[in-house]
């Protein structure tokens, strides 16, 4: 399809039809119900699942517009849910499904949902279960958790005729409501109109070369803007086919199923796929390998089959700042990785690096349709046709959000070089002052950090010290071998050393680094030292490490092992 012919679409609705009646019998959904069994679905029979769905919801006469979440891990139905709620005149409230049973039963009332789907769940159910009230209706997706006062969606399906009277969406109501993954403070829930999940979707199709042909794997939160952008909405506008991962174990195998086109991940992620690949073959090794002009080729092809990413066309990173290093790395093995740059609050929608533009450090330029300027102060402030309607109940916040003309403040500071292109550079509210009266942007630090092997994840933190100093956190392998074998450990302090030689090398005099030091925790979104999209939560970091900070700075020694 050409770019005019995408303008017939006002709603993700209109783009269900269109690929439902255009190519009925073409798979959309590729579902695994366990590591071996998978389930196709096609177009027509998801528009089936959904039309049948939104009947039943037409049927229990609900206000019109009421809210409705939707709780669980990826999947088809997931998906299918979400187009059920909007077919019958609602909305939808996506939620983690790692959530803990507070913050749940706090989006949920914050939300003002009346009812709610719960779909694939697995161990997290044991975790949130509390936080949903029981008299709340509730319809249970196939491979939920069994729950007796539930309905579940193939019985309602299976006893239902398709809806006759759908409800015909205006472009500018509110279609969804996106929480924040609360990496500060308490999730804000950010309104988001039909209208700016399309403009998007035109934007991107001006620059981007998505078609039907193309081929995802779903296994990033569905309750996460980019995910939802790029992937849901996606699919639907290009008319495109989606796998879905049934879990971690089995990850590789619904890599290899899906053979994926296009790939979404997140820099937490490419971060462990380097150092998967790199605890196998030694980078030293590899830069050999890679001056052998013979074997070079071979050597990087045998490298993206491994990783699952050999017919990846298209490559996209976001959520969080990616290292320079790790690009490069990426980009030299042949992968066309560029990275992207947006928010919740303009749905995914603002920068991204564009094939044939990419400049390393840099997220790129502006999407067709969006402004960006830097403020007075560095803050990069975005107009966008896909900006929020606001926050949910919260007037006083969505107003201090945008400047008088229609900006909306990011919180992240940046730079835009001469051809456009926007470099990250921190975040406003993460400058921390040393006891010298020195502001440190801790970001750009943790970039010159990551890239190296035995790093998987990094905080620069340190108020009121009189330098900044780095938390990291070694990969799960590199973890393991330090626990069983006490002679690691000079071989990671003498890798930290080197490393912060390097980086101090590179960084002004109130910028340096006074030592590394490695946490024996593992960081993640189960004891909630990471976001749902495996960002860093570096207020619990910080409240959890900086008490016992003094004593290790007092050591003077450029590594501390934590023991």
């Amino acid at each position: 399809m050409s770019a005019a012919q995408y303008e017939k679409f006002e709603t993700l609705l209109d783009c269900l039809d269109h690929w439902a009646s255009v190519q009925p019998n073409k798979v959309y959904f590729t579902q695994p119900f366990s590591a071996e069994k998978t389930v196709d679905y096609t177009w027509a029979q998801v528009a089936d699942q959904v039309n049948r769905m939104a009947a039943y919801l037409q049927s229990l006469n609900l206000p019109e517009k009421t809210h409705i979440g939707i709780l669980g891990k990826n999947s088809a139905h997931w998906i299918m849910a979400d187009l059920a709620i909007w077919r019958a005149g609602h909305v939808s409230i996506p939620l983690y499904p790692t959530l803990n049973a507070e913050t749940a039963e706090y989006v949920l009332d914050n939300s003002d949902a009346k009812m709610i789907f719960i779909g694939k769940m697995d161990e997290l159910w044991r975790v949130v279960e509390k936080g949903i009230p029981l008299d709340m209706p509730t319809i249970t997706l196939p491979l939920a958790p069994q729950l007796k006062h539930a309905k579940q969606w193939d019985a309602i399906v299976a006893a239902t005729a398709p809806t006759t009277k759908p409800v015909k969406r205006n472009k500018d109501e509110m279609a969804t409501m996106l929480y924040t993954s609360g990496s500060t403070g308490k999730p804000k829930g950010v309104m988001i109109s039909f209208n700016a999940m399309i403009s998007a979707l035109r934007g991107t199709s001006q620059v981007m070369s998505f078609n039907s042909t193309d081929r995802m794997i779903s296994y990033l939160p569905l309750a996460h803007a980019a995910e939802r952008a790029i992937l849901e909405t996606g699919s639907l506008f290009y008319g495109f086919h989606v796998y879905f991962s049934f879990g971690l174990d089995s990850f590789i195998q619904d890599l290899q199923r899906a053979r994926p086109t296009l790939f979404f991940s997140v820099p937490r992620l490419w971060t462990k796929f380097y150092n998967g690949i790199c605890g196998k073959i030694p980078l030293g090794v590899q830069h050999i390998i890679f001056r052998i002009p013979v074997l070079s080729g071979l050597f990087k092809k045998f490298l993206l089959k491994k990783l699952g990413l050999a017919e990846v066309r298209m490559a996209l990173s976001g959520s969080a700042p990616l290292a320079p290093a790790l690009m490069s790395w990426y980009r030299n093995l042949g992968l066309d990785l560029l990275e992207g740059y947006a928010m919740s609050e303009n749905f995914a929608y603002s920068h991204c690096s564009l094939p044939g533009k990419v400049r390393v450090g840099y997220v790129g330029n502006t999407y067709p349709g969006v402004e960006c300027k830097i403020s007075e102060v560095g803050e990069v402030l975005v107009k966008s046709p896909c900006n929020m309607m606001g926050y949910y109940k919260n007037p006083e916040l969505t107003a201090e959000s945008y400047t008088e003309d229609g900006f909306l403040k990011t919180g992240d500071m940046g730079e835009i070089d001469a051809q456009g292109r926007l470099k990250i550079t921190g975040r406003v509210k993460e400058l921390f002052k040393t006891s010298k009266g020195k502001y440190i942007a801790p970001v750009p630090i943790e970039n010159r950090l990551n890239g190296h092997e035995l790093i998987e994840a990094v905080c620069v933190t340190g108020p009121s010290f009189s330098q900044p100093f780095a938390l990291v956190m070694l990969p799960l392998e590199e973890h393991k071998k330090l626990e069983q074998n006490p002679g690691e450990a000079s071989h990671v302090e003498s890798e930290m050393t080197e490393l912060l030689a390097h980086v101090n090398g590179q960084l002004e005099a109130h910028e340096r680094l006074s030592c590394i030091v490695v946490v024996k925790d593992i960081w993640s979104m189960e004891n909630g030292f990471l976001t749902p999209t495996m960002k860093i939560k570096r207020n619990v970091i910080e409240a959890n490490y900086l008490p016992k900070a003094e004593g290790w700075v007092a050591l003077k020694k450029p590594v501390v092992i934590e023991s």
